[in-house]
């Protein structure tokens, strides 16, 4: 089912919350893809930060003995992108969203990145038309399976990638984006990697940061082949 002429009753049904600013849940809703519309990236960015401290005081409260770290780690794996997806499909948020139909024709209702992206708008929206503590109502309903089983992160490829060069006494690897294709609400970023005295490594992704672990992931495998690390 498509959302048409702004009617929300039954995503409201299933997340729990009526809008009283209509004109907010439909942001949340609207892909860039349709131009001269309102948007949800000002909303996700919202959204995103609600989620983080949200997440944030529900791991101090679930796990009390648990250390900084292994606070951290959780957070980690609570707010990333495929932990906000998982809650969108829950939702069958691909169903509400608005947007160009070449977008959607492209696959654009299942992408992850996409329904992602709406989640996090969607707690945005609601802590603007209400408070903190109707999104923080909305989090602990949608994100209660993964906070009550989530497993502690391992540490990114950037990061391991870093340790590893530098305990054999090389610089800091460098990261430098050789390439952007795509639109600008769909780009697709080119990342090249380089740690001194080793072939380059180049990498894809859908956002920068996305593009390096992707060269990280790919470096760190072969160092550590080529390197005998275990």
């Amino acid at each position: 089912m498509t959302v048409e002429n702004g009617q929300y009753s039954e995503l409201y049904e299933i997340i729990g919350y009526s809008f009283k600013n209509e004109e907010l849940i439909r942001e949340a809703l609207t892909h860039p893809s349709l131009e001269g519309a309102k948007n949800y990236q000002r909303l996700e960015f919202v959204g995103d930060r609600v989620l983080g401290l949200a997440i944030a005081a529900w791991m101090f409260e679930l796990y009390p003995d648990v250390d900084e770290g292994g606070l951290a780690s959780r957070h980690t794996n609570l707010v990333r992108r495929e932990a906000c997806a998982k809650v969108g499909e829950e939702i069958g948020l691909g169903d509400f969203i608005h947007m160009a139909k070449s977008s959607e024709d492209t696959g654009g209702r299942k992408r992850e990145t996409i329904i992602a992206d709406v989640s996090e708008s969607i707690i945005g929206a609601i802590y603007l038309d209400a408070n903190y503590q109707e999104a923080e109502k909305f989090i602990r309903k949608f994100w209660k399976d993964q906070a009550y089983n989530v497993k502690v992160a391992k540490r990114d490829a950037k990061t391991r990638l870093q340790e590893l060069v530098q305990s054999k006494g090389k610089p800091t690897p460098n990261y430098v984006t050789v390439d952007k294709e795509g639109p600008d609400h769909q780009p697709v970023f080119t990342i090249a990697l380089r740690v001194k005295g080793e072939e380059e490594e180049q990498a894809k992704g859908k956002s920068k940061r996305e593009a390096e672990q992707n060269a990280a992931e790919a470096m760190l495998e072969r160092l550590e082949k080529a390197w005998n690390v275990k």
